[in-house]
């Protein structure tokens, strides 16, 4: 009987064991050690950023980030709609309250256009927002040239969620540095993986420090045990940054091979009427971390869902793009600009089985169980 395909799968290489081994052997299990610090050097290095910090999730990296932006209790934070909770949640664990902003079509990212109209809007009240965060949805850059200059013209800092971007790019740079801070994610389903674990990255080397104090439950440079803040357990162990080490390495193969998965879907389905693939933007490389496209049911014959529900019942997992958050009943009362957009995508749009380690077989039964639904509209 086949195996179960699954979305997007951690895909572990050859390198993995030695480092950890290593880990084991110098006896460094501890969220510090010299991986940690290696990976965050390498990680650094890789992505462009001067300074990044190895924390236990890209969760908690964007609370640091927002915390250290000044967000707080009474407050508004804009950010995208058309995204996973969590690029939500941390507003909410500081009291701070998301306005969300709909998404535009050439990269289902932030509306530029839209988060100007809010900014000029909220500065005619005199109420702008202490931040604004900008998600990179599906390994594809948002277009940040223009959302960066219209946060700048209202002096307000900009965070970027690179969680599902790690490895695509923005006019020659790397989403996530382009910010005052930026945020990725090492979960078990992203490109690579520490099984769990983030990294939080920024050109202010005082922020990083800051961030490192807090995620270390904010003790002082004291020889006893005193804190002067509150402070959390966020950081990174020298095991799993070992894993990520080795992962990093292999970074552009993984690329290159979702990139591959979603040009086969692209070829086999071309001749399907009523699919349409995730644009890739003119400004950079998207990483097709996960294929997405939308289904016209009129012309397919049959609606997302009916496409989705067939592919369970061959075993094979694929998800609804994500759900918007001004839709979805946590924060269903908060503002927001707009909205169409993200719902006709979330109506309409289906992630299909992308992980780097799908073979030419996995990727022939999605395929003609897509074909299949159509013909038996």
């Amino acid at each position: 009987m086949p195996q179960r395909i699954h979305l997007s799968s951690p895909h572990l290489g050859g390198l993995e064991r030695g480092y950890v081994d290593e880990a084991f052997a110098s006896n460094w299990i501890a969220p510090l050690g010299p991986h940690v610090d290696a990976f965050q050097e390498e990680f650094a290095r890789c992505v462009g950023a001067p300074h990044a910090l190895a924390l236990s999730s890209g969760t908690a990296a964007l609370h640091l980030a927002l915390q250290l932006a000044g967000v707080g209790p009474g407050d508004d934070v804009l950010v995208s709609t058309l995204t996973f909770s969590a690029s939500v949640n941390p507003i909410r664990y500081l009291g701070a309250s998301p306005v969300f902003i709909d998404s535009e079509r050439a990269s289902w990212n932030m509306d530029p256009a839209l988060l100007e109209e809010e900014l000029e809007a909220r500065a005619r009240s005199g109420k702008l927002p202490r931040a604004v965060v900008v998600v990179h949805l599906y390994g594809q850059s948002a277009d940040l040239d223009p959302i960066l200059a219209a946060c700048d013209r209202h002096g307000v800092p900009v965070i970027e969620d690179a969680a599902e971007a790690l490895g695509s790019t923005y006019k020659g740079r790397v989403p996530g540095t382009l910010g005052r801070a930026g945020i990725y994610s090492f979960n078990g389903n992203k490109i690579i993986t520490t099984s769990g674990g983030g990294m939080l990255v920024s050109p202010d080397e005082a922020l990083i420090r800051h961030a490192l104090k807090l995620a270390t439950q904010a003790r002082d440079a004291a020889p006893h045990y005193q804190h002067s803040e509150v402070g959390y357990n966020y950081r990174l162990s020298n095991v799993l940054a070992a894993i990520g080490r080795a992962q990093l390495r292999v970074l552009e193969e993984r690329v290159a091979a979702r990139r591959w998965n979603h040009a086969c879907y692209v070829r086999e389905l071309a001749d399907v009427p009523g699919i349409t693939f995730m644009p890739e933007a003119p400004w950079g490389r998207h990483t097709r971390w996960l294929t997405t496209l939308t289904i016209d049911p009129v012309r397919f014959g049959a609606d997302r869902e009916a496409v989705r529900l067939a592919l369970e019942r061959e075993d094979i997992e694929a998800r609804p793009v994500w759900k918007p958050m001004h839709q979805q009943p946590v924060f269903s009362t908060f503002e927001r600009r707009g909205g169409h957009v993200a719902e006709e995508l979330f109506q309409h749009g289906l992630c299909l089985p992308s992980g780097s380690n799908l073979t030419p077989d996995d990727l022939a039964r999605v395929v003609e169980v897509v074909k299949a639904v159509h013909q038996a509209r």
